[in-house]
């Protein structure tokens, strides 16, 4: 049952940025969306927050802390902003790259470690999670 909640929420969320990325909320109402947008995302998390400390894992035995949630919640966004700054730095060193390329083709080399290193930022993200999921108490 959480988990449709979670999906709803995630797809309720998701539609002001869908209307804003089609262009038919412009201007000043395009901010306040963002913000309410925003707003709604932080009581999201406090609610997922609130959940994991008293629900599934408490039925389960397993002692939980809101440190422990907090815990979860960093290891997921240190990975999930990590890609999506990886994602946005490829996708403009890669187009670059091509551009330049097909100006000269012996710099194919030059330009593709530029776009390796952006890809690096998505694994140094994930390799933070890592140390902090093991930081973390085991709850099995």
């Amino acid at each position: 049952m959480m988990y449709l909640f979670t999906l709803g929420l995630v797809v309720v969320l998701m539609l002001p940025l869908y209307a804003i990325y089609k262009k038919k909320v412009t201007g000043k109402k395009a901010k306040f969306t963002l913000g309410v947008n925003l707003a709604s995302f932080a009581a999201f998390c406090g609610i997922v927050i609130l959940a994991s400390t008293h629900g599934a894992m408490a039925a389960a035995g397993a002692e939980m802390s809101p440190a422990i949630g907090m815990g979860f919640l960093s290891a997921a966004l240190a990975t999930g902003l990590s890609c999506i700054g990886a994602g946005i730095a490829v996708a403009s060193s890669a187009s670059s790259a091509l551009g330049a390329i097909s100006e000269n083709s012996s710099i194919l080399g030059k330009s593709l470690i530029f776009v390796a290193l952006a890809e690096g930022v998505a694994l140094y993200g994930l390799l933070i999670s890592i140390q902090i999921l093991n930081k973390l108490p085991s709850l099995v």
